[in-house]
Protein backbone atom coordinates (compact mmCIF):
# COMPACT_ATOMS: atom_id res chain seq x y z
CA UNK A 1 0.00 0.00 0.00
CA UNK A 2 1.32 3.49 -1.28
CA UNK A 3 -0.52 6.44 0.33
CA UNK A 4 -3.59 3.74 0.80
CA UNK A 5 -4.06 2.47 -2.75
CA UNK A 6 -2.84 -0.71 -3.83
CA UNK A 7 0.22 -1.10 -6.10
CA UNK A 8 -1.84 -2.03 -8.93
CA UNK A 9 -4.35 1.40 -8.04
CA UNK A 10 -1.00 3.17 -8.31
CA UNK A 11 0.41 1.92 -11.01
CA UNK A 12 -3.07 2.73 -12.98
CA UNK A 13 -3.08 6.31 -11.67
CA UNK A 14 0.42 6.78 -12.50
CA UNK A 15 0.17 5.78 -16.22
CA UNK A 16 -3.13 7.61 -16.81
CA UNK A 17 -1.89 10.74 -15.27
CA UNK A 18 2.00 9.94 -17.70
CA UNK A 19 -0.74 9.74 -20.58
CA UNK A 20 -2.37 12.84 -19.98
CA UNK A 21 0.79 14.56 -19.26
CA UNK A 22 2.40 13.29 -22.48
CA UNK A 23 -0.73 14.18 -24.80
CA UNK A 24 -0.78 17.79 -23.57
CA UNK A 25 2.72 18.16 -23.72
CA UNK A 26 2.96 17.25 -27.03
CA UNK A 27 -0.02 20.36 -27.72
CA UNK A 28 1.66 22.48 -25.56
CA UNK A 29 4.89 22.30 -28.07
CA UNK A 30 3.14 22.17 -30.66
CA UNK A 31 1.22 25.37 -29.64
CA UNK A 32 4.64 26.95 -28.71
CA UNK A 33 6.50 26.32 -31.91
CA UNK A 34 3.13 28.27 -33.29
CA UNK A 35 3.88 30.94 -30.63
CA UNK A 36 1.03 30.18 -29.06
CA UNK A 37 -0.06 29.71 -25.28
CA UNK A 38 -3.81 27.71 -24.02
CA UNK A 39 -3.14 28.67 -20.41
CA UNK A 40 -5.50 25.68 -19.60
CA UNK A 41 -4.18 23.03 -21.67
CA UNK A 42 -0.73 24.36 -20.12
CA UNK A 43 -1.69 24.17 -16.50
CA UNK A 44 -3.15 20.03 -17.41
CA UNK A 45 0.59 19.30 -18.61
CA UNK A 46 2.32 20.79 -15.86
CA UNK A 47 0.23 19.47 -13.32
CA UNK A 48 0.41 16.35 -14.77
CA UNK A 49 4.04 16.36 -15.47
CA UNK A 50 4.71 16.93 -11.52
CA UNK A 51 2.14 14.53 -10.82
CA UNK A 52 3.67 11.82 -13.14
CA UNK A 53 6.83 12.56 -11.56
CA UNK A 54 5.42 12.43 -7.82
CA UNK A 55 3.45 9.20 -8.16
CA UNK A 56 6.42 7.56 -9.52
CA UNK A 57 8.64 8.36 -6.95
CA UNK A 58 6.12 6.60 -5.09
CA UNK A 59 6.92 3.16 -6.30
CA UNK A 60 9.16 0.81 -4.04
CA UNK A 61 12.57 -0.07 -4.62
CA UNK A 62 15.40 -0.99 -2.74
CA UNK A 63 17.99 0.77 -5.13
CA UNK A 64 18.09 4.00 -6.87
CA UNK A 65 16.85 3.80 -10.79
CA UNK A 66 16.93 4.93 -13.76
CA UNK A 67 13.38 6.54 -12.66
CA UNK A 68 14.34 8.11 -9.57
CA UNK A 69 16.76 10.40 -11.49
CA UNK A 70 14.93 10.97 -14.14
CA UNK A 71 12.20 12.27 -11.72
CA UNK A 72 14.50 14.38 -9.49
CA UNK A 73 15.26 16.08 -12.65
CA UNK A 74 12.26 16.74 -13.69
CA UNK A 75 10.82 18.52 -10.66
CA UNK A 76 14.36 20.45 -10.84
CA UNK A 77 13.34 21.27 -14.52
CA UNK A 78 9.78 22.42 -13.31
CA UNK A 79 10.85 24.87 -10.82
CA UNK A 80 12.07 27.63 -12.90
CA UNK A 81 9.73 26.53 -15.86
CA UNK A 82 6.60 27.34 -13.35
CA UNK A 83 8.82 30.70 -11.65
CA UNK A 84 8.95 31.70 -15.70
CA UNK A 85 5.25 31.10 -16.30
CA UNK A 86 3.39 32.09 -13.32
CA UNK A 87 5.70 34.27 -11.34
CA UNK A 88 7.45 36.34 -14.07
CA UNK A 89 4.73 35.74 -16.52
CA UNK A 90 7.43 34.87 -19.83
CA UNK A 91 9.02 38.25 -18.99
CA UNK A 92 12.38 39.20 -21.04
CA UNK A 93 14.48 35.99 -20.48
CA UNK A 94 11.81 33.97 -18.43
CA UNK A 95 10.54 33.40 -21.77
CA UNK A 96 12.79 30.73 -23.31
CA UNK A 97 13.14 29.38 -19.55
CA UNK A 98 9.58 28.57 -19.75
CA UNK A 99 10.26 27.80 -23.66
CA UNK A 100 12.82 25.22 -22.81
CA UNK A 101 11.85 24.22 -19.89
CA UNK A 102 8.26 23.04 -20.60
CA UNK A 103 10.25 21.23 -23.62
CA UNK A 104 12.57 19.77 -21.56
CA UNK A 105 9.76 18.35 -19.19
CA UNK A 106 8.39 16.73 -21.87
CA UNK A 107 11.10 15.00 -23.17
CA UNK A 108 11.64 13.54 -20.01
CA UNK A 109 8.47 11.90 -19.68
CA UNK A 110 8.96 10.91 -23.31
CA UNK A 111 12.50 9.42 -21.90
CA UNK A 112 10.65 7.49 -19.36
CA UNK A 113 7.65 6.32 -21.37
CA UNK A 114 10.50 5.22 -24.48
CA UNK A 115 12.18 2.63 -21.70
CA UNK A 116 9.17 1.35 -20.71
CA UNK A 117 8.00 0.51 -24.51
CA UNK A 118 11.28 -1.20 -24.40
CA UNK A 119 10.75 -3.30 -21.10
CA UNK A 120 7.05 -4.05 -21.17
CA UNK A 121 6.64 -4.75 -24.53
CA UNK A 122 8.62 -7.45 -27.02
CA UNK A 123 7.11 -5.82 -30.10
CA UNK A 124 8.74 -3.01 -30.05
CA UNK A 125 12.02 -4.29 -28.84
CA UNK A 126 11.59 -6.21 -32.40
CA UNK A 127 10.80 -3.63 -34.57
CA UNK A 128 12.73 -0.59 -33.27
CA UNK A 129 16.09 0.56 -33.23
CA UNK A 130 17.90 -0.86 -29.90
CA UNK A 131 17.13 1.24 -27.10
CA UNK A 132 19.82 3.59 -26.78
CA UNK A 133 19.86 4.91 -30.65
CA UNK A 134 15.80 5.56 -30.13
CA UNK A 135 16.88 7.46 -27.02
CA UNK A 136 19.63 9.48 -28.69
CA UNK A 137 17.10 10.20 -31.72
CA UNK A 138 14.53 11.05 -29.28
CA UNK A 139 17.04 13.11 -27.66
CA UNK A 140 18.07 15.14 -31.26
CA UNK A 141 14.47 15.33 -32.21
CA UNK A 142 13.47 17.33 -28.40
CA UNK A 143 16.93 19.41 -28.85
CA UNK A 144 15.63 20.49 -32.38
CA UNK A 145 12.63 21.19 -30.93
CA UNK A 146 13.29 22.92 -28.13
CA UNK A 147 15.90 25.28 -29.55
CA UNK A 148 12.87 26.24 -32.27
CA UNK A 149 10.16 26.72 -29.38
CA UNK A 150 12.60 29.29 -27.50
CA UNK A 151 13.10 30.90 -30.84
CA UNK A 152 9.16 30.91 -32.17
CA UNK A 153 7.33 31.48 -28.81
CA UNK A 154 6.38 34.93 -28.12
CA UNK A 155 3.07 34.87 -26.87
CA UNK A 156 1.32 38.04 -27.51
CA UNK A 157 0.10 39.66 -24.46
CA UNK A 158 -3.60 40.91 -23.92
CA UNK A 159 -3.88 44.16 -25.07
CA UNK A 160 -4.09 46.93 -22.42
CA UNK A 161 -7.57 48.66 -22.39
CA UNK A 162 -7.37 52.03 -21.75
CA UNK A 163 -10.81 53.25 -19.59
CA UNK A 164 -11.37 56.80 -20.24
CA UNK A 165 -13.65 58.08 -16.89
CA UNK A 166 -15.68 61.25 -17.12
CA UNK A 167 -13.92 64.51 -16.16
CA UNK A 168 -14.89 65.28 -12.38
CA UNK A 169 -17.25 68.36 -12.49
CA UNK A 170 -15.14 71.31 -11.25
Amino acid sequence: MVLGMSLSTLTTVHVVVSLIGLASGALVLRDMLRSKQAAGLTAVFLLTTAGTTVTGLLFPSTRLGVGHVTGALSLVVLVPTLMALYGYRLAGPWRGIYASGATAALYLNVFIGVRQAFAKSATVQLLAPPLDVTQLVTLAIFVGLGVLAVKRFRPCAAPLVRIRLPAAPV
